[in-house]
């Protein structure tokens, strides 16, 4: 069936016939796209125009104009129709009957409908009360009736939105700013809402706003694709849900994408980004337009001038060789000869991040047109500019962002191209691939003058995460493309492999510091020799640092801070020829020492709890001291089941598990026994602590076997009915031979859960096995645990005994 039949379908048959039509016309698979949504604004046009003709027999003066998207002719599956029933005033009560006539219909098809009832002036007051109204006005369209009338209102509109554009504009732009404040920027969420957000459907309005005011004008080179690819993708979402929603939910991404044609929900999540990222680019050009026209009309170029306020207009100061400084942005210079300079971008944006000016469109697109590719291996400037550009602090950010819009960035490097825009699927992430990246240069530049060679702390990391474009294990990948770009771009042999060693191994320092014993020898070791050399551990702490910070709030603490600078100093030790302690004689705090040796006078347990916010000594406060949690001190003597014992007390208690050591303590010579101590880090789900007598009493019971803490657990759990939720990864159980010569490591990665240690302590008893000590963190929602198990006589246990613990905990965690 044609567009002229669906549309006649429609006329003859009154609303069931618009009912069949418009169904027909969202199934067709034929059409979809621009044409589909042209197609659908077309048959409600007709639609509503047959309701309005036979409404408004006799009544003259009157008009029906669709406005906002309606008004565009986009119609979207579930769009809601933007209605204006516009009329002179001369016959009110026609006019209500006509309102009915119209409205009612299409609320009975359950339709959503955005409608309002006004004369021209009554519309034009609104309008300019109202700015999202001025901006739904901006777009009328006429449907029916008198095409005068609505001529003449749209005459008016333009006009008015024309001569108020130095008043309503910043208005507008604050909106944006608004918004954008609360729905968070498109091209990086991972449920985004593809109208709100910025960079998605209201943005490119506004930028079309603005464009009408004729102040000024967004760069409109691939602007319309990248709105299309947004409708593009609503569309698909209203039909695969049946809702009217902006919002990109986890669980949907893969129909959509199916529904669009496209390979999965990650390449969906790209190419929204792609556009995102487009249109975000476009408002700021756009708005530093805006403000750029606005303050030169208001104050005259030569009495600001003669007032010593600034400079004449189009005075030019000079930042590099060939780049300028005009007007607040980064232009090129009237010499600049970017055909024979091919370091010129990398000067230009350099100049510009140390500035903290925005690189202006046209010069960017200069380059992009122009530019020769710069020589391999890259000539020391380019090598050096790039280093600049990287430790420019935040303007890093929007001057990369710029160049990366117009493809410079990977035509200078085209490994790029693979983490462009690239999705992380990880609630701990905040940003996509790329932009974690330049993050984490940013992070890495407030570092600079605790390294020897900030150039390679730098460059590491802008390629820490390079090989996420890759399949396999990201650090593998990325060292062997580290390698070759460092070459590339001009390092020598030496510097190359540094580089390509902090890629490799920029999660080891923070993996060993919170998943393994740092008492034990063979843990430091394998870091120094994975490390080499002092330098190279140097540029490591403080690359982990900005990793962490780059990633988001759930990544660094003070407290993860002061585990890894632990690890660097007895690292540094061993690069340095002194072995470290052995965990056996390390020696306890005095706290420690006392609570140990009263457990071992009394035969019980003594336990201590307190606020921790203080730094742990030797590190020093920065800023307001950050709440650390609350420590948990607790001394037993030395028997089985006190792991699976004290994490079901603290689960019982509602007490969640931050950070947990566990280890066996010596006493002094002349005491009896020896003491287990755990050292944790807790806090409380909801409500307060519980006191420190109350966790003891039942830590005593749950000892002697007097509490059924399974049972209590049980019983909570279903008192409490399941929440839906996403499905999580199963538990990953392994085993580490060689991560210590005086145990054996299990690893626990899983799902943090109420309960969680409390199971795994309890499976490890039943496999009679000894912990000898447990370090456990939690990452958001995911649990990291290692385990430094021995068999009953206290020595590492058999590689098959240890793989079939392994095998019966995992069976445990998925049971």
């Amino acid at each position: 069936m044609t567009g002229t039949d669906v549309q006649k379908e429609a006329e003859d048959s009154g609303p069931s016939g618009y009912a069949a039509a418009r169904l027909r016309l969202l199934t067709e698979e034929a059409r979809s796209g621009p044409p589909r949504r042209a197609a659908l604004a077309d048959l409600t046009d007709e639609w509503l125009t047959g309701l309005f003709a036979a409404g408004a027999e006799g009544l003259r003066g009157a008009s029906l104009v669709a406005v906002g998207g309606y008004g565009r002719g986009e119609l979207s599956p579930r769009s809601d129709l933007d209605l204006l029933l516009l009329h002179d005033g001369a016959d009110t009560k026609a006019v209500a009957a006509l309102a009915d006539r119209l409205w009612y219909p299409v609320w009975d098809l359950g339709l959503d409908l955005d409608h309002s009832v006004r004369t021209p002036a009554e519309a034009r007051k609104t309008a300019g009360e109202d700015l999202k109204v001025q901006l739904g006005l901006l777009d009328a369209r006429h449907i029916a009736g008198d095409l005068g009338l609505t001529a003449s209102l749209r005459t008016a509109v333009l006009a008015d939105w024309r001569n108020q554009a130095p008043k309503r504009l910043p208005e507008l732009q604050e909106l944006c700013a608004e918004r954008a404040d609360r729905q968070g920027e498109l091209q990086y969420l991972l449920e985004p809402d593809l109208k709100e957000a910025r960079g998605g459907l209201r943005d490119a309005t506004a930028l079309r706003a603005v464009a009408a005011s004729w102040l000024a004008d967004a760069p409109r080179e691939g602007l319309a694709d990248a709105r299309r690819r947004l409708l593009d993708v609503r569309d698909a979402l209203h039909l695969t849900t049946g809702r009217a929603t902006d919002r990109l939910a986890l669980q949907e991404q893969d129909q959509v994408a199916a529904e669009l044609g496209l390979l999965d929900a990650d390449t969906l999540l790209r190419q929204v980004y792609e556009a995102a990222r487009l249109v975000s680019y476009a408002s700021d050009v756009t708005w530093r337009e805006v403000g750029r026209v606005l303050r030169s009309r208001a104050v005259r170029p030569r009495l600001r001038a003669m007032l010593g306020g600034g400079k004449p207009a189009g005075e030019r100061s000079p930042l590099a060789e060939g780049v300028v400084e005009q007007d607040g942005e980064v232009v090129l210079a009237r010499a600049a000869r970017p055909e024979r300079d091919p370091v010129l971008p990398l000067r230009a944006a350099a100049a510009a991040a140390q500035a903290g000016l925005p690189l202006s469109l046209h010069a960017v697109r200069r380059l992009a047109a122009t530019v020769r590719p710069v020589p391999t291996p890259w000539p020391a400037e380019a090598r050096e500019q790039l280093v600049t550009l990287l430790g420019s602090g935040r303007p890093t950010i929007e001057v990369w962002e710029a160049l990366e819009v117009e493809g410079l960035i990977t035509r200078l490097l085209p490994d790029w191209e693979r983490v462009r825009c690239r999705p992380q699927r990880n609630a701990v992430h905040l940003w996509t691939v790329d932009r974690h990246l330049i993050e984490t240069a940013v992070r890495a530049s407030e570092f600079t003058r605790r390294v020897s060679r900030p150039d390679l702390l730098l460059v590491a990391a802008l390629l820490h995460d390079i090989g996420k474009g890759w399949p396999g294990d990201h650090s593998v990948a990325g060292e062997i493309i580290a390698k070759d770009v460092a070459a590339r771009i001009g390092f020598d042999r030496h510097d190359v492999t540094v580089v390509a060693t902090l890629v490799r191994h920029h999660l080891l320092l923070i993996d060993t510091a919170t998943r393994r014993d740092l008492e034990d020898p063979a843990t430091v070791r394998s870091v120094a020799e994975a490390v080499g050399s002092q330098g190279t551990l140097e540029l490591l702490h403080a690359l982990t640092e900005a990793d962490a910070l780059a990633t988001g709030p759930a990544a660094w603490s003070s407290w993860r801070g002061s585990l890894v600078a632990d690890l660097v100093k007895r690292v540094s030790a061993v690069l340095a020829g002194d072995a470290p302690d052995d965990p056996e004689e390390a020696a306890p705090t005095a706290e420690q020492e006392r609570l140990a040796l009263e457990a071992a006078a009394t035969g019980s347990p003594v336990l201590s709890l307190r606020a921790q916010t203080e730094p742990p000594a030797g590190q020093e406060p920065s800023g307001d001291p950050e709440p650390l949690g609350v420590e948990l001190l607790i001394a037993v003597p030395d028997q089985p089941g006190v792991l699976p014992a004290v994490a079901g007390v603290l689960a019982m208690h509602r007490l969640t598990v931050r950070t947990a050591e566990l280890r066996s303590l010596h006493l002094p010579d002349g005491v009896d026994g020896s003491v287990l101590l755990l050292d944790w880090r807790v806090a409380a789900e909801y409500g307060s602590l519980p006191q420190a007598a109350r966790l003891r009493s039942d830590l005593v019971r749950a000892l002697d076997g007097s509490l059924d803490i399974a049972g209590r657990l049980a019983e909570r759990d279903a008192a409490y009915p399941r929440r839906r939720g996403v499905v999580a990864p199963a538990a990953r159980v392994s085993v580490h031979p060689a991560a210590s010569r005086l145990a054996t490591v299990i690893e626990v990665r899983s799902q943090d859960a109420p309960g969680l240690l409390f199971r795994i302590g309890r499976a490890l008893e039943d496999a009679n096995v000894r912990v000898r000590s447990a370090h456990v963190s939690t990452l958001g929602a995911n649990a990291v645990d290692a385990f430094y198990v021995t068999g009953p006589e206290g020595a590492p246990l058999p590689g098959d005994e240890a793989e079939s613990v392994a095998r019966k905990l995992q069976e445990t965690l998925r049971g």
